[in-house]
């Protein structure tokens, strides 16, 4: 199993993911009512397939052997690059459901900050996959000894096995699937 193949198809349905969550903030900014609970699944989504999931994979084994193996450039794209960038995310997110909280309490101008760490996220991320797709996951390939990205491919592959058999995969890409046809 190719660790980087399953990351960059993750990353299709993250951008997917991402498309949805544009498009409701977009029904939001046009007066629709905020739909909690796709605006809850899309933050489980996000917590769940995107971070936990998908950066794990990244934060454990790919990212943590570029950064013993590959030098001060290795430690500095991924400590002061992708790391910070995940942390941004979860800080987005984190400001999202508190965002929706006020507004379901009754602070309607809430809804601008909503909208707003919504979009913040999908910009991010959008930003942050074309890196990933583009230079890092390259650079560590080629870069990164033949035996220890046999390594980070042999962990990943037990990872994405622990996965599936709780269902996560299939639960997550269903989860898209139906906020995709709503939105």
């Amino acid at each position: 199993m190719n660790s980087v193949e399953i990351m960059v198809k993750e990353h299709d349905n993250i951008l997917r993911m991402l498309k949805v969550v544009r498009k409701a903030c977009y029904s939001v900014l046009n007066g629709n009512n905020i739909n909690y609970d796709d605006f809850y699944s899309m933050i489980d989504f996000i917590k769940t397939y995107a971070d936990d999931h998908h950066h794990g994979k990244e934060e454990k084994f790919l990212f943590k052997e570029m950064q013993v193996h590959l030098g001060r450039i290795g430690e500095n794209l991924i400590t002061h690059g992708m790391l910070v960038e995940h942390d941004y995310g979860r800080f987005y997110i984190s400001e999202l459901k508190e965002a929706l909280r006020r507004v379901k309490n009754g602070d309607d101008e809430s809804k601008l900050d909503v909208i707003s760490n919504a979009i913040g996220y999908v910009s991010l991320l959008t930003r942050h996959i074309a890196k990933e797709n583009t230079a890092v996951y390259n650079f560590g390939e080629t870069k990164l000894p033949k035996e220890v990205m046999d390594e980070v491919n042999l962990k990943s592959q037990e990872f994405e096995q622990l996965a599936q058999e709780k269902g996560t995969q299939k639960y997550y890409i269903n989860l898209l699937e139906n906020l995709e046809k709503k939105y």
